[in-house]
């Protein structure tokens, strides 16, 4: 058993990544979350829809429009058939027989040999949360009774993920998302959590039990603290040492007379009205850890567009959540794995917490995100506190990715200028439909303290010629822009060149000096590390808050197996 190498973020199918020995060798990894996609803002009634065109009367509320019975499916569905333990062979082929070839289906085999891998990789001790919603989670956990075991099911989680909603007319409002809890084997790692009796800010948790208020009924004049009274009496009444006077009363105490003492002057002793009584400790509620936490958690708020944690990722999850789940079932240090990670969430909780982390996502958008939070929230540089495997390295990888998919290497591209995509969606592999008015990002920055600009920046991958550049003027100009850059992966002709140098200067006031006003980039001197000709303050993605947090610095050995 070894570690993989940790604080990486993988560009590419998480499924192919996990594969792959030399980056995930058995038992490697201490905690995974998983939040695939499986839910839109619209509705779709095509899960059971067969792939022919064939609908069936069953009608439910379904995935983002990601999966697909295809011949990837149908190879998946058939490497698990002969390559997949016998339990796992019979629940999905079941599944199969019962609902068909369709769009759940495709997602169902698409996960099972997912989870057939990360229960491999995952350690002995180690466990798993799959967060889904119960369109298919019925079905998920069939899945996951069959990988992971029966026995290893530990919990059902409810998290409340909304507020009520006002539009429901037949049937019942969908407010709630599912995580199932499993682990390895009997022996996993869990720090017992605990819900504190009061809230921050120090008023009582409106979840704390009458009984539990009950106990703690006295109310500690000046401080108004709650406490209740235990007794300091020692069951044992054969131990000399321990027996003494004390405020009156000669007893055989718990505690020696030294720590008697100290209590008393801390005002830790509890003295019945009128001094008669038996002295009795002070067990004060906010010392107590709370009660153990329960699988309903309506505690930890969703992120509404207001939310200052939002970075503008459709199902971004709240840091809170992830840190919940991260500290009951990890320790300082461990490896935390998100093979669907998308903005970074869980990334973020693990750094913030301490352990090392693992983030897997399959666009470059989504790993771009990433990276920026992890500079705004901590600080880390690329390359030097963490490392992105996958994304192109030289200008051949880099051809390559723009030969397999242009809208990766198009999200890429704008990511070495930090420029936000325009018709880029978290989570998608492709760019939404439509005329993008040829602008393919855009960077914002401020030209005065009240006053905004625009950078317009356009990618081309193949050939190109002195007719681009006269077209991204007229864009500059009719967008009234302050600059046009346009990065491209072949070599720009003389004519090219010509044609933005005859462009001029874009004279910022509030920068105090002037920039090309069409600027020509190549991918190599991008990859080299030449910018932008600007003096930018960004203004481009929002920033997530930044973090105090000095764990786990870069070093090479993170890196080696």
């Amino acid at each position: 058993m070894s570690d993989a190498p940790t604080n990486l973020l993988y560009y590419g199918d998480n499924l192919t990544i996990l594969r792959q020995r030399d980056y995930f060798p058995d038992e490697c990894v201490d905690l995974i979350y998983l939040d695939p996609p499986f839910n839109s803002t619209r509705t779709y009634n095509v899960l059971f829809k067969d792939e022919s065109g064939f609908e069936s009367e069953s009608q439910i509320t379904a995935f983002e429009d990601t999966w697909h019975w295809g011949r990837e499916a149908e190879e998946t569905y058939y490497e698990i058939v002969h390559a997949a333990p016998d339990q796992v062979v019979m629940a999905v082929s079941t599944l199969r027989q019962m609902l068909g070839a369709n769009q759940l289906m495709a997602y169902l085999v698409m996960m099972a040999a997912r989870l057939v891998e990360l229960h491999r990789v995952l350690k002995s001790t180690g466990s798993l949360y799959l967060h889904c919603d119960p369109t298919a989670s019925h079905y998920l956990k069939v899945v996951l009774d069959a990988i992971f075991g029966i026995d290893n099911f530990r919990s059902e989680l409810v998290w409340k993920r909304s507020n009520p909603h006002g539009n429901v007319s037949r049937g019942y409002g969908a407010i709630h998302d599912v995580i199932f809890f499993y682990t390895k084997t009997d022996n996993y790692s869990w720090a017992k959590p605990h819900k504190s009796y009061f809230l921050e800010g120090g008023s009582l948790n409106p979840d704390t039990s009458e009984s539990v208020l009950q106990q703690y009924n006295q109310i500690e004049e000046g401080t108004n603290r709650r406490f209740q009274a235990t007794s300091l009496l020692n069951p044992n009444t054969n131990r000399p040492n321990l027996t003494y006077e004390f405020l009156g009363h000669t007893k055989v105490w718990r505690w020696t007379k030294e720590r008697m003492d100290k209590a008393y002057q801390e005002g830790r002793i509890y003295v019945p009205k009128g001094g008669q009584g038996v002295p009795r400790e002070k067990r004060y509620l906010d010392e107590q850890e709370g009660f153990p936490l329960q699988d309903l958690w309506g505690d930890v708020p969703h992120l509404s567009g207001a939310s200052a944690e939002r970075l503008g990722y459709p199902t971004q999850k709240p840091v809170a959540l992830l840190e919940r789940i991260v500290a009951a079932s990890s320790n300082p240090g461990d490896v935390v794995l998100d093979p669907f990670c998308g903005c970074g969430t869980t990334i973020a909780a693990a750094q913030k917490l301490g352990r090392r982390w693992i983030g897997i996502d399959i666009t470059h958008l989504s790993v771009t995100l990433q990276i920026y939070r992890l500079e705004d929230m901590f600080g880390l540089k690329k390359g030097t506190d963490f490392a992105v495997i996958g994304e192109p390295q030289d200008v051949a990888g880099a051809r390559q990715l723009a030969e397999e998919n242009r809208y990766q290497f198009q999200w890429w591209a704008l990511s070495l200028v930090r420029a936000k995509p325009v018709g880029g969606v978290g989570g998608e592999r492709k760019g939404k439909k439509g005329k993008d008015r040829g602008i393919d990002g855009v960077i914002n920055f401020l030209e005065t303290q009240d006053k905004m600009q625009r950078i317009l920046v356009q990618v081309k991958s193949g050939k190109v010629s002195s007719r681009d550049i006269r077209d991204l003027i007229g864009v500059i100009e009719r967008e009234k822009a302050a600059i046009g850059v346009f990065i491209t992966l072949e070599e720009p002709s003389r004519d090219m060149l010509a044609e933005a140098s005859a462009a001029g200067y874009y004279t910022s006031p509030g920068l105090g000096s002037k920039y090309p006003r069409i600027q020509i980039r190549t991918i190599e001197e991008l990859m080299a590390g030449k910018t932008i000709d600007i003096a930018l303050v960004h203004g481009t993605f929002k920033q997530a808050a930044r973090v105090k947090n000095d764990n786990l610095p870069f070093t090479p050995e993170m890196f080696e197996d």
